[in-house]
C-alpha cells in the first residue's frame, strides 16, 4: 500500500544511492499483444512482463507499472533485446567533464538506464512488479483511430488501469510511467485520479505540448511533421500473430484503412492554410491537456535544460498540489533523447531505472528507503556540471537584474550580422538595428534541440558554439563578468521594435560567451509579434519585474502590427540555471528565423517584411533575469 503524503525536508545528496534490494525473481515471462477491450469496442493491446522462476510466473499478486505509447510497443520490445549490450558498451566510454553535454555523452546515454523506463522497467519487474506497455488506440497493434491525448484516449487510460487491477496477477496497486508521449499519458492518467494509481514517474513531459512544441512562439515546428510520419508509419507494423490470436486482425485493417491519414493530413493543413483555427490555442487543444491541479499521487518530473519541453519542468512541479518529497523534479543538462546520461557514475544520481524503482518502492510498496528525502528540486547547473539540491526554484537567494540593449560595438562578435552590447544602464542616444533576412546555419543549438541531442555527434558547432548561426543575427554581448555569477530561473526579453509588415518573428538565444569566443547556448525563446498579448495573472513576476510573460496565443487576442509604428513586445525565455565564470560574457542573439526549430508558412512570410529593434532612452529594451552568487 502507498504511504500517506508528507513533506520531508531534503537531506539526501543528489548522488545518493537508494536501496532497491536484490533481484527477487530470476526469470521474466512475457505475453505479447494481449487484447484489452474499451467501452466503445476499440481493442488496445498490451505487452505484459511478469516475474517468476523456472516453474513459471509467480502466482503472487503484485503491483503493476503501466506505460502507454504511440511508438509501437513491438518495436520497443525488440529493441530492448539490445539493452544489455548497449548499456555495457556505452558504459565503457569515458565521460566528459559535463560542463556541457557533448557527443560522447550522447553515446553514453544507454549506460544511465533510460531504456528500461522508456519501455518496461525490467529492473523493477525482477524485484516484484508486473510491467505493461500498451499501444494507444490507432497505433502499434491497437485498433481504432489515433487522436493523440484526446478525451477518448484519456478515457482509455482509465479503462486500462481498471482492467489491470482486475487481473489475478495484480494486487490492485498501479504506477504509471513513461518518456515523452508516455510521460504525458502518465500525467493525464494521474490527473484523472484513476482508482488504484499510487505514483507517477514522468520523463521529458510537456505541460502544454501544443504551446511548447506544436506552436512554439505561435508558429509550427517542422519536427511535428516528422513525428506524425513516424507514428503513422509505425501503426502499419503490427504484431500479426498477436492480432490473429486475439481475433482482431480484420478490425485492425478496417480501422487503419479508414483512418489512414488522420493527424498527418491535419498537421499539413494547419501548417499551410492561412489563419487555420488550430494555428492558435483553442478549446480543442485545451481538451487534450492534463488537469495537473487534480494530481494527488507522488509524482517525479524528470527533464533537461535543452529538452523540447524545457519550459515545462518547474511549471509542472508548481502546478501539482503534492508536497515536496512525494513530489520531485530533476533537471539535467540534457536533450530529449539523452535523459540519464552519466547517471550511475560517481558524483551523479543513481541510474534512472533504479531511481524509478526506488521511487515506486516507496510510494507504491511503502518501503521506507529514504527517497522522500531527495531534492525535492535537483538540477545539474550548466557551466560547471555541478548538481544542486534545494527546496525551491529559482534559487531563493537570487535577485532581479536588468541588462539593457545598447547599439555600441563590443568587439566580441565580429562574426555576427551586428555586434551590439548589453549594459547596466540604458542608451542615451537612439539606435535602430535592423534584423537581417536569411536563414541561420544548420550548425546551431536549435539543430541540437530539434535532433533531440543527436546533432552533438557532429561537433561543437552543433549545440556548443552558436557563432555560425549568429551570422544572420543581431547580437548583444555584455562586458566580461568580474565574479562568478549564477543565472537562475526564466528570463524576459523586452523589446521596443518596429516592422515594415503586419507581423514579425523573433527568435532569441541566450548564450554564455567563453574567453576563447565560443558562444554556448544556455536557453532560448521565440514569439510571433501578432501574438504578443500576455495574461498578466498567469505571468511570472518577481518584485514587480516581469520575468516570464505567458502569452495567450489565441485568435481573439491576435493583433496585427501597423507597418512603421513602434510597438513593445515581451519574449519569454525558458528557465535555466547556469554558472557564468569570471571573465565570461552573456550574449542575447536575436534573429528573424531559427530553422529547424520554427517553420514560418509562406502565407505568414508574406506578412513579415523588414523588422528592427529600436533602442530608445525613453523606452529602453532590456533583458530581465535573476542572478545569485555561486
Amino acid at each position: 500500500m502507498g504511504q500517506p503524503l508528507s513533506t520531508t525536508a531534503g537531506t539526501a545528496a543528489p548522488d545518493t544511492r537508494f536501496e532497491i534490494g536484490p533481484v527477487r525473481y530470476p526469470k521474466l515471462f512475457g505475453r505479447n499483444t494481449v487484447p484489452i477491450v474499451m467501452s466503445d469496442g476499440a481493442v488496445l493491446t498490451a505487452d505484459i512482463l511478469r516475474p517468476g522462476d523456472r516453474s513459471g510466473p509467480t502466482g503472487e499478486p503484485l503491483p503493476a507499472i503501466i506505460n502507454f505509447t504511440a511508438y509501437n510497443k513491438m518495436l520497443n520490445r525488440h529493441g530492448m533485446r539490445w539493452n544489455t549490450l548497449l548499456r555495457g558498451l556505452a558504459g565503457r566510454l569515458e565521460p566528459s567533464d559535463r560542463t556541457r553535454m557533448t557527443g560522447r555523452d550522447v553515446l553514453r546515454t544507454p549506460a544511465g538506464g533510460v531504456l528500461e523506463p522508456f519501455a518496461v522497467n525490467r529492473t523493477a519487474v525482477s524485484r516484484g512488479y508486473v510491467g505493461l506497455m500498451v499501444d494507444v488506440r490507432g497505433t502499434g497493434s491497437s485498433t481504432g483511430t489515433w487522436d493523440f491525448f484526446s478525451p477518448r484516449e484519456q478515457l482509455d487510460y482509465v479503462e486500462v488501469v481498471r482492467w489491470v487491477r482486475e487481473q489475478p496477477w495484480c494486487n490492485g496497486d498501479v504506477a504509471v510511467q513513461g518518456l515523452s508521449y508516455g510521460a504525458i499519458a502518465a500525467l493525464l492518467t494521474a490527473g484523472q485520479r484513476a482508482e488504484g494509481v499510487k505514483a507517477c514517474f514522468a520523463i521529458e513531459a510537456g505541460e502544454n505540448p501544443v504551446r511548447e512544441l506544436g506552436l512554439t512562439g505561435g508558429v509550427p515546428t517542422p519536427g511535428i511533421i516528422v513525428w506524425m510520419l513516424a507514428v503513422n508509419g509505425g501503426k502499419w507494423l503490427p504484431a500479426l500473430p498477436g492480432l490473429v490470436r486475439a481475433g482482431i486482425a480484420g478490425k485492425f485493417l478496417r480501422d487503419r484503412t479508414i483512418g489512414s491519414t488522420g493527424w498527418l493530413g491535419r498537421a499539413l493543413r494547419l501548417a499551410f492554410t492561412e489563419e487555420h483555427e488550430d494555428g492558435y490555442l483553442n478549446p480543442m487543444w485545451a481538451a487534450r491537456l492534463c488537469k495537473y491541479e487534480d494530481i494527488t499521487v507522488p509524482t517525479w518530473i524528470h527533464g533537461g535544460w535543452h529538452d523540447v519541453y524545457n519550459r515545462s519542468n518547474f511549471r509542472l512541479y508548481d502546478r501539482i498540489p503534492v508536497p515536496g518529497g512525494p513530489k520531485q523534479v530533476l533537471v539535467d543538462d540534457s536533450y530529449h533523447l539523452t535523459p540519464g546520461s552519466g547517471f550511475g557514475d560517481q558524483g551523479n544520481p543513481q541510474a534512472l531505472d533504479e531511481l524509478q524503482c526506488a521511487f515506486f518502492d516507496k510510494w507504491v510498496k511503502g518501503i521506507d528507503n529514504g527517497i522522500d528525502g531527495y531534492g525535492p528540486i535537483t538540477v545539474r547547473r550548466q557551466g560547471d556540471g555541478a548538481w544542486v539540491r534545494r527546496d525551491s526554484f529559482p534559487d531563493p537567494r537570487a535577485r532581479v537584474g536588468r541588462l539593457y540593449l545598447t547599439g555600441e560595438s563590443t568587439g566580441a562578435a565580429a562574426h555576427a550580422a551586428a555586434d551590439a552590447g548589453l549594459a547596466d544602464s540604458p542608451v542615451d542616444v537612439e539606435y535602430r538595428l535592423p534584423l537581417p533576412a536569411g536563414r541561420g546555419s544548420a550548425a546551431s543549438g536549435n539543430t541540437a534541440v530539434m535532433s533531440m541531442g543527436i546533432a552533438l555527434l557532429f561537433g561543437r558547432a552543433f549545440g556548443n558554439d552558436d557563432r555560425r548561426n549568429e551570422a544572420t543575427a543581431v547580437t548583444f554581448t555584455s562586458a566580461p563578468f568580474d565574479a562568478d555569477t549564477v543565472l537562475t530561473g526564466p528570463m524576459n526579453l523586452h523589446l521596443r521594435a518596429e516592422a515594415d509588415g503586419t507581423d514579425a518573428f523573433w527568435a532569441v538565444t541566450v548564450c554564455a560567451v567563453h574567453p576563447d569566443g565560443a558562444s554556448v547556448p544556455i536557453t532560448r525563446g521565440a514569439l510571433l509579434s501578432s501574438l504578443r498579448a500576455t495574461d498578466p495573472e498567469q505571468s511570472y513576476y518577481v518584485d514587480g519585474e516581469l520575468l516570464f510573460p505567458l502569452h495567450t496565443l489565441t485568435a481573439d487576442t491576435a493583433a496585427p502590427l501597423t507597418p512603421g509604428e513602434p510597438f513593445d513586445i515581451d519574449i519569454e525565455i525558458n528557465p535555466t540555471e547556469v554558472l557564468l565564470r569570471a571573465g565570461h560574457r552573456l550574449r542575447v542573439s536575436v534573429s528573424r528565423s531559427s530553422f529547424p526549430r520554427h517553420f514560418i508558412a509562406p502565407w505568414k512570410q508574406r506578412q513579415i517584411r523588414g523588422q528592427a529593434i529600436l533602442l530608445d532612452p525613453e523606452r529602453p529594451s532590456y533583458l530581465s533575469y535573476l542572478s545569485a552568487p555561486k
